[in-house]
């Protein structure tokens, strides 16, 4: 199994060093990102919190996203993703927002998604999304590979903000 610690530390120097915050958004890795960038030293210098938001009901009630926002987008999209990690990042009051969302597995999501199928994004001075495609069923396999793919977007969101 990876390491928690070695899997945040590339980010959790970069947010350091720069004195810059972060809160995360979620969902298929229920909470690994967030388990990652704690389980270092000090991490209270730069993460401020953040939220699994595994459904619908938990966007709504814990990031407050009203229904009108939601017309025409659907979860494990890029939009979703950066929506999510637009609004954390502006509840929390952080430089950086980091989301996830995806189907973890053994099976697809109700939105016609793999197994395997993730969509990540990052909000702050540098604002991008990707959608990751593993091919595979295993359901904590999966969980390591988004936390790692949404923590590699982030270093390269910091990097490109230089």
């Amino acid at each position: 199994m990876p390491d928690l610690t070695s899997l945040a530390a590339p980010a959790a120097a970069l947010l350091k060093e720069r004195n810059q915050s972060i809160a995360v958004a979620e969902s298929s890795c229920g909470g690994l990102i967030s388990a990652a960038l704690v389980s270092i030293p000090g991490a209270s210098d730069y993460y401020v919190g953040g939220s699994t938001i595994y459904t619908r009901v938990a966007q709504k009630g814990l990031l407050l996203v009203p229904d009108e926002t939601m017309v025409g987008m659907r979860a494990s999209s890029e939009p979703y993703a950066l929506l999510n990690a637009q609004t954390i990042r502006k509840a929390l009051g952080t430089v950086w927002g980091l989301a996830e969302t995806g189907a973890s597995g053994p099976s697809g999501n109700r939105y016609g998604d793999s197994s395997g199928h993730a969509c990540f994004a990052v909000s702050g001075p540098v604002e991008k999304s990707i959608t990751l495609e593993t091919g595979d069923t295993d359901r904590e396999k999966n969980m390591w590979v988004f936390a790692k793919a949404a923590l590699n977007l982030l270093i390269e969101c910091l990097n490109e903000s230089k």
